[in-house]
């Protein structure tokens, strides 16, 4: 058999805009595992209100961050492909959930090239319906329908690989090296209280107060709340930060439901508010840099740590083409051409 690796990030406009932006929103929203309500409302909530106001405030969001040669994201997960590309035997190919590369699109490039077997990664740490469940659930409908004698294995969340922590923690003290900090901010996108729920495989663990990320169960496997909370103190412990030093937080909320807590807008303000002077903020639910941390954290966050009386705010880069995240996705993939063909 012939192998193959397909890399899936989340995707991203044509363009900053209003347009483009509301095609990309309108296929991203109507997701059933990003907004999980019934077809019906679904449509209602996103082609009758979000898309007639949000496309024009997320495209001026947009157009702050986006770059010469294209979206930041897109750009970064390409340099990324053709980095990992350098590292392996296998092609390597790149799509994304949303937007014009798509999975199908990604999966034929690599068909084309005679592959039979595919690794498919999710460029996603943590395990959620709204991003890795999504992307391999359409994968499996794609193969299903175009590609049946196509065999795909795909990376499991690798929020607790040590190797991958050992990554991430080295990534923010090189960047954080000549920098003072009172405080370090772990900022993870936010997703609605009901996906932690419905993720519970065992139906009865979840509570939601935090306790329950810390008891040992099955339902972590699947559990977003505890493997974000469980990067933070992963990373915590190999970089010696003591308790009071750091934090965790959930950004971008969305709509009048409870999402995870607390937020990353209202923590930055009550740390600022709290004297914290000196802020560093990562955000870990990312490999790449994209809307969110570009715009929402690196602009929006420092407006408002300001806004309060903070004086340094330092945003540190996604992994992005990190040498060792590239060594380490080439480590994975290697390992897994090597293991043995499940009949």
């Amino acid at each position: 058999m012939k192998k193959g690796v397909l890399l899936v990030n989340l995707g991203s406009p044509e363009s900053p805009e209003p347009k483009d932006v509301k095609k990309y929103l309108g296929e991203f929203l109507m997701d059933e595992r990003v907004i999980d309500v019934p077809l019906w409302a679904r449509t209602l909530l996103v082609k009758g209100i979000i898309l007639n106001t949000r496309p024009k405030i997320s495209a001026k969001a947009y157009k702050k961050i986006w770059w010469e040669n294209g979206s930041p994201l897109i750009v970064l997960s390409e340099q990324l492909q053709e980095k990992v590309q350098e590292n392996v035997d296998f092609p390597v190919a790149l799509a994304m959930r949303y937007g014009s590369m798509t999975i199908k699109k990604g999966l034929q490039e690599l068909v084309d090239k005679g592959v039979d077997e595919v690794f498919l990664i999710p460029l996603y740490p943590q395990f959620a319906m709204a991003t890795t469940e999504t992307i391999l659930v359409l994968a499996e409908e794609i193969r299903k329908a175009d590609f049946p004698n196509l065999k795909i294995t795909d990376q499991k969340p690798f929020y607790n690989n040590n190797d991958y922590i050992t990554v991430l923690a080295n990534s923010i003290k090189e960047d954080l090296k000549d920098k003072n900090y009172d405080h370090l901010l772990f900022s993870y996108h936010g997703i609605p209280e009901r996906h932690i729920r419905k993720s519970d495989i065992t139906k009865s663990h979840c509570k939601i107060d935090g306790s329950c990320c810390e008891t040992p169960s099955k339902a972590h496997e699947f559990c977003y709340s505890h493997q974000c909370k469980e990067v933070t103190r992963l990373v915590a412990e190999k970089l010696n930060l003591e308790p009071e030093t750091f934090s965790t937080s959930f950004q971008s909320r969305l709509g009048f439901d409870p999402w995870l807590q607390p937020y990353t807008d209202r923590t930055i303000e009550r740390l600022g508010k709290k004297g914290v002077k000196n802020m560093a903020i990562v955000t870990p639910a990312f490999v790449s840099d994209c809307l969110e941390t570009l715009e929402e954290i690196a602009m929006e966050g420092a407006e408002l740590f300001h806004e309060v009386g903070g004086q340094d705010f330092t945003t540190v880069p996604c992994l992005n083409t990190n040498q060792g995240w590239v060594e380490l996705l080439a480590k994975w993939i290697n390992q897994w051409a090597k293991t043995p063909v499940k009949a």
